[in-house]
């Protein structure tokens, strides 16, 4: 019989009780679970609400199911309602008298309130840990590619020159924003709503103060009407995870494009390709496929998320049970998805070469011909104008702008002198652009050492 069987006189459908359990999903907040009801119990000790003898009883019962649990030798009860009733059930099989006396002063809507805040906190440090991975991966790789020069791209077309390090390292500061973003989330994860009862707190002596300190929480929810109710945490987090998939799903995006033979930029390692079951040439980027395939799944968790929420009257209603399995899916595909990706990425091989030549042929180096002659005073529109025109000749003569004769270049305009050759050279080109934040070698090294110190300080 459930715990709350008292006001009902028959047993509940077996339909409805499948209907209505939650054990197959929130089983995994059995730690959660138990260490908010060790630090509640103790709190109802400290204020003598419950004698030492039943502490000490609920301590150790809690603590055996703990670890036998984690040892395979207490499954969990597929008839149980959740979680939070089945390790209660268990608690008072074995001291019933004290069991008994474990949810004094606290219902379920406050309770599950707390195991999944403590559940989204411990996640978050996973996440965190492998978004640093991930950062320190792509840094160590750009310090190998600062003289590794490529096409930088705007609308998929050859823009300027910038070196492999220099994109890299704009994912490695999108996942360094992910891990900040994480770590301003966790703030307002980290706070208790215990004590806040099913919605009214309670007539019990509470110090819901000690019990956040017990679990190491920041503060408590000051209004317990929110305290039930609030799933703003778990947006928050998901739409945080949709990010950090959005992230992989444009990289992605990027290591298909460079594993094509179109750009052969890159290929990578065969433990991180498939092949195809009728072409045998066929080496597939089934990773980076993958990945980006399951950033629409995150992506819609969020929205579900949202959606179930959003016609919601306070304060607890059943349908906040369905928070838990979209957020438990973002979180497992982005704890799934990260360190694979990682994986790959540190052992891909690079093409110089490739990535040289199509810098070369793609006339990349035109806004710096263009500058060469504001720099020695044509206004930079009638120096855009000229370049522009140079280009076009280039195109219909099979020419690129390091290759054209000076006499070329004077019939276009007599500013040109031999050191146009200088200035076009893509060398010169990327390490003349010394601005912070810019591709130059000198400017991308002393920005990785930023970052580097950022993440091996960064505290989750």
């Amino acid at each position: 019989m459930a715990l709350w069987a008292g006001r009902f006189s028959k047993e509940i459908n077996e339909d409805v009780n499948a209907f209505n359990s939650s054990l197959s999903f929130d089983c995994r907040m059995y730690k959660q679970d138990i260490r908010g009801s060790l630090a509640h119990a103790k709190m109802l000790m400290k204020q003598k609400i419950i004698d030492e003898q039943a502490y000490n009883e609920i301590y150790k019962g809690l603590n055996d199911i703990l670890h036998e649990i984690e040892e395979g030798k207490l499954l969990f009860d597929p008839n149980a309602e959740d979680i939070h009733m089945f390790i209660e059930a268990e608690l008072t099989k074995r001291y019933p008298v004290s069991g008994k006396k474990l949810h004094t002063g606290r219902s379920r809507n406050d309770q599950v309130a707390l195991d999944l805040r403590l559940y989204v906190h411990d996640e978050i440090k996973e996440l965190q840990s492998l978004l640093k991975d991930m950062v320190l991966t792509l840094t160590k790789i750009s310090s190998q590619h600062l003289e590794t020069i490529m096409p930088g791209y705007t609308h998929l077309q050859r823009a300027q020159p910038i070196t492999f390090a220099h994109h890299l390292m704009a994912y490695a500061s999108m996942f360094l924003r992910d891990m900040d973003r994480l770590k301003d989330i966790d703030k307002r994860v980290n706070v208790s709503p215990l004590g806040s009862g099913a919605l009214a707190t309670t007539t019990y002596p509470l110090d819901r103060h000690f019990v956040a300190e017990e679990l190491g929480m920041n503060d408590i929810m000051y209004n317990s009407l929110d305290g039930v109710s609030d799933r703003d945490y778990a947006i928050e987090c998901a739409n945080a995870l949709a990010l950090i998939m959005m992230h992989l799903s444009r990289f992605s995006e990027e290591i298909i494009l460079w594993c094509s033979w179109e750009f052969k930029f890159i290929e990578l390692d065969d433990a991180f390709a498939t092949g195809s079951s009728i072409m045998p040439q066929k080496k597939n980027p089934d990773i980076a496929e993958l990945v980006r395939g399951k950033s629409a799944r995150v992506i819609g968790d969020v929205s579900t998320l949202l959606t179930m929420m959003k016609g919601l009257p306070l304060a607890y209603n059943k349908d906040m049970q369905e928070d838990k399995e979209n957020l438990f899916d973002a979180i497992d595909q982005v704890k799934l998805c990260l360190p694979v990706f990682t994986e790959m990425l540190d052992t891909m091989n690079v093409n110089k070469e490739k990535m040289r030549e199509a810098a070369a042929r793609g006339f990349i180096n035109a806004t710096d011909c263009a500058d060469y002659l504001t720099k020695k005073g044509l206004a930079f529109r009638d120096a855009y104008k000229i370049t522009g025109q140079l280009v076009a000749y280039c195109i219909e003569n099979n020419e690129t702008l390091e290759s054209l004769s000076l006499d070329t270049y004077k019939k276009f305009h007599n500013m040109f002198e031999e050191d146009v050759y200088n200035a076009v050279a893509l060398e010169t080109c990327l390490n003349s652009r010394q601005v912070v934040g810019g591709p130059s070698s000198k400017v991308e090294k002393e920005n990785i050492e930023r970052i580097e110190k950022k993440v091996s300080d960064y505290h989750d």
